[in-house]
């Protein structure tokens, strides 16, 4: 009987000590979108055009006003299409321009984060240059554990920190979350103390039942 009750206890602290899985969702989808959306930042850089350069937040409607070159409509045509685009307008107004366009995505970055906020980041940036943006975790984070979230749903779990911003299928307005450490990982100090006194509670009972 003492056995029982002893294997039963083990049992109830081995399963409270098992970190709680995390679920990779079905919902994968592709690599970010090839194709600028609303709430994206077209970033322009003019060599010694200060006045051109800048960073274009795109509409509902797609289209973004530019200095010089005026409104263009940047969403419905792949990315390198469009810098190309967008380069040979410019070729029109400026001779021989020097021009860098790179497309950046609006995210939250949420959770056990420092810094909560949006950011604007390239696809070429990493989740940890992503989280550095918010300056860090903080110490009950879990950098390893990052989540991808859209709309209050999870599509995907335990993005690795050299993971780039590109390869996943992210979208203005999703959500980069830092999810905290279990209660049992931020209180080891006090689960150590309640296993010592329960493994003394056994004993004591082995020891009065002999």
């Amino acid at each position: 009987m003492n056995r029982i009750i002893l294997r039963a206890i083990l049992g109830l602290l081995a399963i409270s000590l098992v970190p709680q899985a995390h679920a990779q969702e079905a919902a994968k989808a592709s690599p970010a979108q090839e194709y600028v959306q609303p709430g994206d930042v077209v970033k322009l850089w003019v060599w010694r055009e200060e006045e051109l350069s800048g960073e274009f937040l795109v509409p509902e409607n797609g289209v973004v006003v530019f200095p010089k070159i005026g409104p263009q409509q940047v969403t419905g045509t792949p990315m390198p299409a469009l810098r190309e685009a967008l380069v040979a307008e410019f070729q029109k107004y400026l001779r021989n321009p020097s021009v860098e366009i790179s497309f950046l995505r609006r995210v939250n970055v949420l959770g056990a984060v420092r810094k909560p906020g949006v950011y604007t980041l390239d696809p070429t940036m990493t989740v940890a240059m992503a989280l550095a943006m918010a300056e860090g975790t903080t110490s009950d984070g879990r950098p390893d554990r990052v989540e991808l979230h859209r709309d209050g749903q999870k599509l995907i779990a335990d993005i690795k920190q050299r993971t780039k911003i590109g390869e996943l299928p992210i979208r203005s307005g999703d959500q980069l979350y830092v999810p905290e450490r279990s209660w049992m990982l931020r209180n080891t100090g006090l689960v150590a103390t309640a296993i010592s006194a329960v493994f003394g509670m056994v004993s004591i009972i082995m020891a009065l039942s002999n």
